[in-house]
């Protein structure tokens, strides 16, 4: 990516504006000015003409287009105090915001304006020395996706339209701020995508959630989930937080981003927690108290953007800039500081080097992040949420008891599962309706992340819609020459999800060890092309049952042992998982959960880093009878003895 905005950031803290609507508020402004104006494009005097000059009062994006003079001028009061980077006036630039006013159609005229009165202000200021930057800013609106309150589709396509504007006006970088909901900040990270593709251009993504003083995001999200899913896709070019609290309670979790955010960190607090005083928010916190904390999280903790939210001003943005502006900022732990990875990367792709970068390697929920990686343990998926191998799913799915699949759901959650394979395929039934009402009751409920389970591509799309945080795809393989791998691994990498893939080709599924192992090279090298770090590869050596008796299927265990050996000794970081089920099936259940337990036990010696169970079905050796222990023992190794 070709960036002046990123080439300055390489070398020095940038310093942002500080709050719009503070100014606004200062500007004695009154009805007129929040009137639709009667001249201007056609679309512009039909609405005016149907509101009939009834203000907008609250609409501050509407002075874009009739009061861009104040707009503009309060641009220029943050660039004299030495910004560095200056936000649009456009934090509600959305149908749904403002829909609110009748004026949704104006949101690309809206938007286009703002980057125009921006850009102007910005060009006046700007230097060799010293560039001054537009930055395309987007709020979260006034509807939260995980609530049902709007869609998916809606929110991709109103910020699309309005990122899309801002780049036409000819923004230096975009911005998602004060985001408190993870799947709306998902869809619209795929909408600053859309409108970047739209236009072959690539441009900065920052990200910005609110931190409330609960210690989460509005709907319970733990920043370790934000931070998993964001990093999920390459173009989000840094991570940060603002609003919602003063830089004191802000400061674990700055703490936290320097910590584990493999992307420069940016931050903007309010002036300290508003007070009532004749019924308006006051912030009391003086701009040497915000510019001494702006310096202590990038001395301490690698801010690399800093500046300010409600309640700052021009004087505060001034003493940040005294403080810190210009001066050479220490990159957060994780962050690498290479201009080829960081300046110079394709939005399509995920280098291993940055990969490597990444702290936090697991998936995450709307609530909280999982990591991959379990001391002493595995990961474990839990398989009664799928309608393939549970007949209470079944049950409860066909009389779309929708309350108790959730319960179901619950129990496996209680019962110590990291993750829940989600499978709702049922014979004569609508897999894409079933797949999207059952996740509409799992993201809002279930605290553990989740694993979509399907064959079909259209379900899996229309999971990826429904799911915050960071799921994982179950599965791709080679069975039809990968013409649906390809599909699936695209919609990863857009969507920003994990994968499993499964050791079949297209002879069918592979039984050798050596042939398992093969097909799994293919499997990774072809999610590499869609930017899938190997971390987030989960190969599948699947294995055939141990209870039909044939002499074909004795070695099905020891050669799934071995390719799970041989995928682990090859490939550095790859995840290997099992249905652990499979190796029984057909069995009576008190023979299988000894047959799984015991099989489980030499998968993970042999590299098993996850695996598809029933959990509280699993037993360890210490609780077999030792008899009965060297019976299966002897069953999954083949360890046949006979008589004279």
């Amino acid at each position: 990516m070709k960036s002046p905005l990123l080439d300055a950031l390489e070398t020095s803290v940038l310093v942002f504006d500080g709050a719009m609507g503070t100014q606004l508020q200062l500007a004695n402004l009154d009805n007129k000015d929040f009137a639709m104006p009667r001249t201007g494009s056609a679309l512009v005097e039909k609405l005016a003409s149907s509101l009939n000059d009834k203000p907008l009062d609250g609409c501050n994006e509407i002075l874009n287009l009739t009061r861009p003079d104040v707009v503009e001028s309060i641009h220029r009061a943050y660039l004299a105090a030495g910004a560095d980077l200056i936000e649009t006036n456009t934090f509600g630039s959305t149908s749904i915001v403002l829909g609110e006013y009748a004026i949704e159609e104006l949101v690309y005229e809206i938007s286009f304006a703002a980057a125009g009165i921006a850009r102007k202000a910005a060009d006046a200021y700007s230097t060799n020395a010293k560039p001054r930057f537009v930055v395309g800013a987007l709020g979260p609106g006034t509807k939260l996706v995980s609530l049902s309150q709007t869609t998916w589709d809606e929110i991709v396509s109103t910020y699309s339209l309005s990122f899309g504007a801002l780049i036409d006006g000819k923004v230096d970088a975009l911005l998602l701020e004060t985001m408190q909901d993870l799947l709306l900040l998902k869809a619209a990270v795929f909408a600053a995508k859309q409108a970047m593709d739209e236009r072959a251009i690539q441009l900065p993504l920052i990200a910005q959630v609110t931190i409330e003083q609960t210690g989460t995001m509005l709907l319970g999200t733990e920043i370790g989930a934000a931070i998993n899913m964001l990093e999920a896709f390459p173009h989000v070019t840094a991570i940060g937080m603002n609003c919602a609290t003063g830089p004191v309670e802000m400061a674990p979790y700055v703490r936290y981003l320097g910590q584990h955010s493999s992307r420069p960190i940016s931050i903007q607090p309010n002036a300290g927690l508003p007070l009532m005083e004749h019924g308006k928010a006051v912030y009391s916190l003086t701009p040497s108290d915000l510019a001494h904390h702006q310096s202590q999280f990038v001395n301490d903790y690698g801010a690399a953007m800093v500046g300010g939210c409600c309640g700052t001003t021009p004087e505060h943005v001034k003493a940040i800039v005294d403080a810190v502006g210009g001066k050479p900022h220490s990159a957060n732990a994780h962050w690498i500081m290479n201009r080829q990875i960081f300046n110079g990367f394709d939005f399509n792709l995920i280098s291993e080097e940055r990969a490597q970068a990444i702290s936090l390697i697991g998936c995450s929920s709307l609530f909280q992040f999982q990591s991959y990686i379990q001391d002493n343990s595995l990961l474990l998926v839990g398989e009664k949420t799928n309608a393939n191998g549970s007949k209470a799913f079944r049950d409860m799915l066909s009389r779309e008891n929708w309350e108790g699949l959730t319960e179901l759901a619950r129990e496996q959650e209680n019962e110590g599962s990291h993750l829940l394979d989600v499978c709702t395929a049922y014979v004569g039934r609508d897999e894409v309706r079933d797949m999207t009402t059952l996740l509409t009751y799992y993201n809002k409920s279930i605290t553990i992340p989740l694993v979509i389970d399907s064959t079909e591509v259209p379900v899996i799309e229309a999971a990826l819609k429904k799911i915050a945080g960071k799921p994982i795809v179950n599965s791709i393989n080679f069975e039809d020459g990968g013409t649906r791998a390809h599909k699936v691994l695209d919609l990863c990498q857009r969507y920003g999800a994990g994968v499993v893939a499964l050791t079949i080709d297209e002879h069918g599924m592979a039984k050798a060890a050596k042939s398992k192992s093969d097909i799994a090279d293919r499997l990774i090298s072809l999610a590499h092309e869609y930017g899938l770090p190997n971390h987030d590869i989960f190969i599948d050596a699947l294995t055939f049952t141990l209870g039909s008796g044939d002499e074909e299927f004795r070695l099905a265990g020891l050669e799934t042992l071995e390719a799970i050996r041989m995928i682990k000794a090859n490939h550095h970081n790859v995840n290997t998982i099992l249905g652990i089920s499979n190796i029984s099936f057909g069995l009576r259940p008190a023979i299988r959960q000894v047959i799984n337990s015991t099989f489980l036990h030499f998968a993970i010696e042999a590299g098993l880093t996850s695996a598809i169970v029933h959990v509280s079905k699993i037993l360890p050796e210490n609780q077999i009878e030792p008899e009965v222990w060297k019976l299966a023992t002897d069953l999954v190794n083949d360890q046949r003895k006979f008589s004279a």
